[in-house]
């Protein structure tokens, strides 16, 4: 089962937003998809978003059989915000004793609101989602509490002190992009705490690169290294 959460930097999108591509690895892998749909901040704040996610996953482990799944089988997955969200949700998951997924798949992840890494200020200006946009999510979802001491993991999950205990992870994100740093960065405390990631930094890519362009060398590129991480952690 893949459980797909949207993008749109906390503000925008549905439920529908973003699901092609996972009901193409669906199509590929025989599996069931359920794409959450969350509160929008700012109009709902933190934790909201998250909270909503986390009942959606609940709801799919509990009702995995009757949709045709399996609940000992789940891969959360989330591009941008869904990816920040996703990764949030593993943390969760692992602090209350939630079910637990087999693997989480965060591409192109929101997962910093302190937004002051060299790749976020290398893209100030440049692209769909530089540090301004970046800085607009978060102050929507955190208000003035974005970039302070006090924001949770569960909002921010490069806040989190302690990485250990969670699912295989696959980290993709593209060289030109806000979240080139802080995705490397995850990736490298998930080793560090002794777990498992694939982290691919694709030289080039901007933000969304491979939905926006999908028949380039580089997005088939990506496209098949998701694809082909999903048929391992599955099959295994």
């Amino acid at each position: 089962m893949i459980y797909h959460v949207h993008g749109g930097g906390m503000m925008i999108g549905d439920n529908r937003s973003g699901v092609d591509m996972v009901v193409d690895w669906a199509r590929e892998l025989n599996a069931v998809v359920v794409s959450v749909g969350y509160r929008l901040a700012p109009e709902h704040p933190h934790p909201a978003p998250i909270e909503d996610v986390y009942a959606g996953l609940s709801w799919t482990a509990g009702h995995a059989r009757e949709i045709g799944g399996d609940s000992e089988q789940i891969v959360v997955a989330g591009v941008s915000a869904g990816g920040g969200l996703a990764a949030a949700l593993t943390l969760l998951l692992r602090d209350r004793k939630g079910p637990r997924p087999v693997g989480q798949l965060l591409m192109g992840p929101m997962l910093d609101d302190r937004n002051d890494t060299p790749s976020a200020h290398q893209m100030q200006g440049l692209g769909i989602w530089d540090r301004t946009a970046n800085e607009s999510g978060w102050t929507a979802l955190l208000g003035e509490q974005r970039g302070g001491p006090d924001v949770s993991p569960y909002a921010a999950p490069a806040r989190a002190e302690d990485l250990s205990g969670l699912p295989p992870a696959y980290l993709d994100v593209g060289s030109a992009e806000t979240f080139r740093d802080e995705t490397v960065a995850y990736a490298s405390r998930i080793w560090q705490a002794g777990g498992v990631a694939e982290l691919h930094v694709w030289p080039g890519g901007f933000h969304g690169f491979e939905g926006f362009a999908p028949q380039a060398a580089l997005a088939r590129a990506a496209l098949a290294a998701r694809l082909n991480w999903l048929r391992r952690l599955l099959d295994e």
